[in-house]
């Protein structure tokens, strides 16, 4: 029996609640096709634990347990507990993947617990808290795969290195022909979904303009200030648009909004399907967005896109847009490749919600957006970066003053 608010749910209540998310993904999620999960083996292997819970913190985590099973960061609850695994990359700090065996360091967040620690890209992870980072990886990839999965495998490590919410952090790290282990206080890192102003805007060197977006793709009034800040860059010979801090993603409006300071016609950005329909009829469904002209003018000048892997979700596609529209120059890392467009259906008796990816997304060339990579690619790895203190937007300034294009402002 399980308390929620003045109300106690049975546990055949709950099983109806998990058989409700259950058929729900069944039905709708978009990427089972670029999954191992055997879903129906989920329900196998979980349902049977609903009768094993006691609190509603018992169910929340049976449910992440079952989520996890798609290995897809786009895909959570929209509640946790205290020690509920943080998301990624919202919540994550340290970007790590495979790579010839080992788990590599590619990027760390900027101001993060993480970076504070020492953590830096080029670092081997040896260890995740105590535990050996391949025995700590296989503990967490999912059950029910029915073949190993690189992908799998990185999802796993990211999430081990992002953590539970009520848990310490440390990971053993070699660099330098030695390791060592390196505690990583998030007690002082601050919400990082509350960013204290929406935007920053200035001027480079009097004929650049920059303005970076402050994980608030979703906020409205994030289009008013956008508006102010170009308004007050308008006489500029180029610009730079900083999207490396949207791991929240955000809503199309805003996204559109912003696209709409940059064009002079109505232009396809991004391109939709539905994958459900055409499994429960045989018809596809797809789709182009269109973005229209905005604003009291249009900004004409070069625009260069800087992202690396706190770029997610909206702001990924307001990066592809940018491409396919063909007003920016993206020049950064991979993005988050957060797959798709989210719905949420909320459980009848607990109310939980649950998102998960329904649409697949493409740039307007057919590429799923997931596996766009940058026009100029950044690799922190490489010898380019290197001695720089911020090497993507270095080669993103570089980039601006290269493109052999008239400098025309504003009309």
């Amino acid at each position: 029996m399980v308390a929620r608010a003045q109300e106690t749910l049975t546990s055949q209540q709950l099983e109806e609640d998990f058989d409700y998310l259950w058929q729900n993904v069944a039905d709708d999620y978009a990427y089972f096709d670029q999954k191992e999960t055997d879903w129906k083996r989920v329900k196998e292997i979980y349902r049977p634990r609903v009768a094993l819970v006691k609190t509603r913190g018992d169910f929340v985590a049976l449910l992440e347990a079952v989520l996890e099973e798609l290995y897809d960061a786009h895909t959570h609850l929209n509640t946790n507990t205290a020690a509920s695994p943080r998301l990624v990359p919202s919540g994550a700090d340290i970007w790590a993947e495979w790579a010839d065996g080992s788990a590599v360091v590619t990027e760390v967040r900027t101001n993060s617990a993480a970076e504070r620690a020492g953590v830096a890209a080029g670092m081997r992870i040896t260890a995740i808290n105590g535990v050996p980072v391949d025995e700590a990886v296989r503990g967490r990839v999912g059950k029910s795969l029915r073949a190993a999965d690189v992908a799998a495998k990185n999802w796993a490590l990211r999430a081990l290195l992002a953590g539970r919410r009520n848990e310490k952090r440390s990971v053993e790290v070699a660099a330098g022909g030695r390791r060592r282990t390196l505690a990583i206080d998030d007690e002082h890192s601050g919400p990082q979904d509350a960013p204290p102003v929406l935007l920053d805007y200035r001027r480079v060197d009097g004929r650049t303009g920059y303005i970076r977006v402050n994980n608030s793709l979703g906020n409205f009034e994030m289009v008013r200030e956008f508006d102010a800040a170009l308004a007050a860059l308008r006489d500029t010979e180029g610009l730079i648009l900083d999207l490396r801090d949207t791991p929240s993603g955000g809503n199309t409006t805003v996204a559109r909004a912003l696209m709409g300071r940059f064009v002079g016609r109505d232009a396809p950005y991004q391109k939709h399907s539905i994958p459900s329909e055409e499994r429960l009829y045989g018809a596809k469904r797809s789709w182009l967005e269109l973005v229209s002209p905005r604003g009291e003018f249009t900004y004409t000048a070069p625009v260069v896109v800087l992202v690396n892997h706190w770029t997610g979700s909206m702001g990924e596609g307001l990066a592809i847009g940018m491409d396919g529209v063909k007003r920016a120059t993206v020049v950064g890392t991979e993005m988050a490749r957060l797959v798709g467009a989210t719905s949420t259906v909320k459980l009848p008796h607990t109310g939980i919600g649950v998102t998960f990816p329904t649409e697949k997304l493409f740039h307007v060339n057919g590429t799923p957006r997931e596996r766009f990579v940058p026009g100029v690619r950044v690799d922190l790895l490489g010898v380019e970066s290197r001695g720089k203190a911020d090497p993507i937007l270095q080669i993103g300034l570089r980039t601006l003053r290269g493109l052999n294009r008239p400098a025309r402002r504003a009309r």
